[in-house]
């Protein structure tokens, strides 16, 4: 699988980018701070 990469605000470049690709998802955010809500439980699916 090519690895696709999207900004979370395509309006401008300061905000995280997502990167999809066969070994997972990534977020390019310092502190990776959503993944960490994310797996804490604090965020979840709605």
């Amino acid at each position: 699988m090519e690895t696709l990469s999207v900004s979370l605000c395509p309006a401008c470049d300061a905000c995280p980018q997502v990167e999809i690709s066969g070994d997972g998802v990534r977020i390019g955010e310092a502190g990776n701070v959503l993944v960490e809500l994310v797996r804490s439980g604090q965020l979840t699916q709605l």
